[in-house]
C-alpha cells in the first residue's frame, strides 16, 4: 500500500521545480492528496535547505523593479506586460507559500494547511494569468521581472514570527491596495477578463493576508511579545519597504488587521 503524501517534503520537491506547469501540478497533487486524507506532516522534521531554492525557469529575467519597464494600457502590449507583470508575482507567491509550509518545523499542523492552501490558490492564479496572456499573443517569460518579494522571503528564512510579519501581512498585504487600481485600469481599457481574474485575486489575498495575520498573533502570544511593537521592530530589523497609501482599509480590516494598525493608515 502507498504510503500518504508527507506534505512538507512534498512541498520541498514543488519548491526546487524550475518548470511552472511541473510546479503547479506538484500543488495540484497534494491539494488532491489532502482532500482524499492521504496526508500527513511531520511537522517536527528538521529539514536542511538544500540548493537550488526557489526552483524557477530561466526566463523571465530579472532586473531591477525600475528596470521592469512602463505598462502603458493603451496597447496590447502595455496590458500584457501588466498581466506578466501580475503573473510573475503570483509565480513567486507560489514559491513563498510552498517555502513557508516546508521550511519552519514546529508549527501546529493547521499551519501547514493553510499554508497548502495558499500555494494552491496562487497556483491558480499564476494559471489564470498565463491563459490570459496567451489570449494577448504572449507567454510567461516574454518580459523581464523582478526579484522584491522573493528576497524578503530569503532574508526571515530564520525565523517564522519574521517570515509571518514581514511577507503575508506586509508585502502580500499590499496587493490589497494595489488591486483595486490595477482592475480599474484594465476595465476601463476594455479588458473585462483580467479585470474578473483580478477579482479572484483580491477576494484569495485577503484570506492569504488573514493566514499571516493570525499566524503572526498566533507567534507573538507564544513568544509573549506585543504585536504592534514588534512589528515595528521588525520592519527594521529586516529592512522592509516603507508603506504608502492609498490603503485599502476595508481590506485589510477583513485580512484582520486590527484597528490600531488601521489607525497608522488613515
Amino acid at each position: 500500500m502507498a504510503q500518504p503524501l508527507e506534505l512538507r517534503a512534498c512541498a520541498l520537491q514543488s519548491l526546487l521545480e524550475t518548470d511552472p506547469a511541473a510546479k503547479s501540478a506538484g500543488v495540484a497533487a497534494m491539494r488532491a492528496a489532502h482532500r482524499h486524507g492521504d496526508w500527513r506532516v511531520d511537522a517536527d522534521a528538521v529539514m536542511d535547505a538544500p540548493a537550488g531554492i526557489p526552483g524557477r525557469p530561466a526566463r523571465p529575467e530579472l532586473v531591477p523593479p525600475r528596470l521592469v519597464g512602463r505598462r502603458s494600457m493603451a496597447t496590447v502590449e502595455g496590458r500584457a506586460m501588466l498581466v506578466h507583470a501580475l503573473a510573475h508575482i503570483e509565480f513567486n507567491a507560489v514559491n513563498l507559500a510552498l517555502d513557508a509550509l516546508w521550511r519552519f518545523p514546529g508549527m501546529p499542523q493547521d499551519y501547514y494547511l493553510d499554508w497548502l492552501r495558499v500555494a494552491g490558490e496562487e497556483a491558480l492564479h499564476f494559471d489564470m494569468l498565463c491563459g490570459h496572456l496567451a489570449t494577448l499573443g504572449y507567454t510567461y517569460g516574454d518580459f523581464p521581472g523582478h526579484d522584491s518579494l522573493w528576497e524578503m522571503v530569503e532574508k526571515t528564512r530564520g525565523d517564522v514570527l519574521a517570515r509571518m510579519a514581514l511577507v503575508p501581512r506586509t508585502l502580500e498585504a499590499r496587493g490589497l491596495d494595489a488591486i483595486p487600481p490595477l482592475r480599474a485600469k484594465l476595465a476601463q481599457a476594455g479588458d473585462m477578463q483580467a479585470a474578473a481574474i483580478l477579482d479572484v485575486l483580491l477576494r484569495d489575498e485577503v484570506g492569504h493576508v488573514e493566514i499571516g495575520n493570525r499566524w503572526y498573533l498566533h507567534l507573538c502570544a507564544l513568544r509573549g511579545l506585543e504585536p504592534v511593537s514588534t512589528y515595528g521592530e521588525l520592519t527594521v530589523r529586516y529592512k522592509a519597504p516603507v508603506l504608502k497609501g492609498p490603503f485599502n482599509i476595508e481590506a485589510r480590516r477583513q485580512a484582520g488587521f486590527s484597528e490600531a494598525e488601521l489607525a497608522r493608515f488613515s
